[in-house]
């Protein structure tokens, strides 16, 4: 029991210093730079301008927002725009689309934090890019051609604050902070959970034989064995989680930050059982195509991999 007490001590302690003394801080500037762009109205310029260039791989106005927001903001953060693209009546093969490279593209919430670590943060950004792209065109011209392709004249405008006086600025910045500690005390249940039970599996051995048995593997594919922790902390707790872990074996000296950024594309993105559990519930028909969006969203998240693999 006194084990298991300082298990989850320690654990509570590293949760709480990474999530209020790296991920709040990085998330306030990060969304109160965000809104204030949006509430000057120059995202809604930036997506006019990029919706005719994306427009070719399946993606709406909206669906470039989504992906701002996904890079920008946080992996929930397109979950609106998933729901006023459903409300507006946007096709069921562009809501596959969008959702497809909303999964395959980078979280802001973990890699802005991450920098800290030692993450690039512009092969980063231009690897999502790329990633989303191929996963939003291989869902819309191939894996959901099934899919319905008419929709409804849609309404594309933004909603979001206005701010024409430094009374309007700083009222948009007040709701960034306020987002930002949402997200920032949000994360630390999730990251106690998953720091507790990583180390008390390592604890008692089970890391260390998962690790002994899938090494030859491993090392045959030239992957290296020090991921199969954060990989698997990424895939059944989610991109925070992941942080957490990694963050950790940074400091222990477990890993360095050059795997850190190669495995950066199949490490930080939403395609997870937390993120996809958000994302679907955005709406009835997200929820229906989320199946060929998450194949989409393998070929945008393979696309990343081998992209940081080969730079890394």
């Amino acid at each position: 029991m006194e084990i298991l007490v300082d298990i989850i001590l320690k654990a509570g302690r590293s949760a709480v210093e990474l999530s209020l003394f790296v991920l709040l801080p990085v998330m306030v500037v990060m969304l109160a730079l965000m809104r204030i762009l949006e509430a000057r109205g120059v995202v809604d310029r930036l997506v006019a301008w990029l919706a005719p260039l994306l427009r070719p791989f399946g993606l709406t106005g909206l669906g470039v927002f989504a992906a701002l927001q996904i890079n920008f903001v946080s992996f929930a953060a397109p979950l609106a725009t998933l729901t006023m693209m459903e409300q507006r009546g946007a096709s069921d093969r562009h809501l596959a689309a969008t959702l497809a490279m909303v999964f395959a593209m980078t979280q802001a919430n973990t890699s802005f934090p991450m920098v800290t670590m030692g993450l690039h943060l512009g092969p980063t950004l231009l690897f999502s890019l790329l990633g989303g792209l191929a996963a939003a065109a291989a869902t819309y011209y191939l894996l959901g051609r099934h899919l319905s392709a008419t929709e409804a004249p849609m309404d594309e405008t933004l909603q979001h604050r206005v701010a024409k006086d430094p009374k309007g600025v700083l009222d948009v910045i007040n709701h960034a902070g306020a987002e930002a500690f949402k997200i920032a005390v949000g994360a630390i249940p999730m990251l106690v959970l998953s720091l507790v039970v990583v180390t008390a599996l390592r604890q008692f051995g089970a890391i260390d034989l998962l690790t002994r048995g899938l090494t030859p593997l491993l090392v045959l594919l030239g992957i290296d064995p020090a991921l199969i922790l954060p990989t698997l902390t990424k895939y059944l707790a989610g991109g925070t989680a992941m942080m957490g872990v990694m963050d950790e074996m940074l400091r222990n000296g477990q890993a360095s930050a050059a795997l850190l950024n190669a495995s950066a594309g199949f490490l930080i993105h939403p395609f997870d059982v937390p993120g996809v559990a958000v994302l679907i519930s955005a709406g009835p028909r997200v929820a229906r195509v989320w199946k060929v969006a998450a194949l989409g969203a393998c070929v945008g998240i393979g696309a990343r991999t081998l992209g940081h693999a080969l730079l890394y």
